[in-house]
């Protein structure tokens, strides 16, 4: 039998079986540790590498040029950790929190800041420049996000849907129109294209990029997807509810 003991004017303390206050307390350890080596160096040389590359933009000319991610793309990369939080995708007491020292507390700031950066600039690289285009695919991040917090998918689930989306966004605007707006086109595209402008009444806007864009983009999508995954994530539902119907 568990017995409550009052330690002064503190709340009541159950003590009794102490193997499963220990068992708990090292499960509690092991959850909310991260490998040093994943926290302190991995995760933020490659959400630095995806902020660094996002913001770079090769011209078909050859001309280089860093572009910062618009205020925007800032607010999509905000309801992006929203929605990695809810999932169980990102769990940011393991990063900071009361129980770790105030370097470690450090380092998980630095980590939380650097997703943010890079979410912003995957963002930003995957919108097209300008025009009715760049207005379209803005909202429909900020729809699918929106829906994305309210239905709260797993950690699975979420990652499957980004793979989906981002994948198809970076197809459309380094496949699809880089390649109707390829100088060197046929007839066909140049008449797709024209209708395209026509339909639009000229409001289509886009401003195609170099070759060497789209190699450096599928490069920075993948380093993010690993980045993702590599993340500290949350309990599951289903341990979570082993939690509660245990207590």
């Amino acid at each position: 039998m568990s017995e409550l003991e009052h330690v002064g004017t503190s709340h009541p303390v159950r003590v009794g079986h102490p193997e499963q206050a220990l068992a708990a307390e090292s499960s509690s350890r092991s959850w909310t540790g991260v490998p040093v080596a994943r926290e302190a160096v991995t995760l933020p040389l490659l959400l630095l590498t995806v902020a660094a590359l996002g913001g770079v933009r090769v011209a078909p000319t050859g001309t280089l040029a860093l572009v910062p991610p618009s205020l925007m793309a800032l607010l999509l990369a905000t309801l992006l950790l929203a929605a990695l939080v809810r999932s169980g995708t990102l769990a940011p007491e393991r990063l900071v929190n009361d129980r770790r020292v105030a370097l470690e507390n450090s380092s998980g700031a630095i980590v939380l800041v650097a997703l943010l950066a890079a979410s912003a600039q995957v963002f930003s690289l995957l919108t097209p420049t300008g025009g009715l285009l760049a207005f379209v695919v803005t909202t429909f991040f900020l729809l699918l996000l929106w829906n994305t917090l309210a239905v709260e998918p797993d950690r699975r689930q979420l990652l499957r849907s980004l793979l989906v989306v981002f994948g198809g966004t970076f197809v459309l605007k380094f496949i699809v129109l880089a390649s109707l707006y390829d100088p060197a086109s046929g007839l066909l595209k140049r008449v797709v294209l024209t209708l395209l402008e026509g339909a639009t009444l000229g409001t289509l806007g886009v401003v195609p990029d170099g070759p060497v864009t789209g190699y450096l983009a599928f490069l920075t999508l993948g380093l993010f997807f690993v980045a993702l995954v590599l993340l500290p994530g949350g309990r599951s539902r289903s341990s979570s509810s082993g939690l509660r119907t245990s207590s």
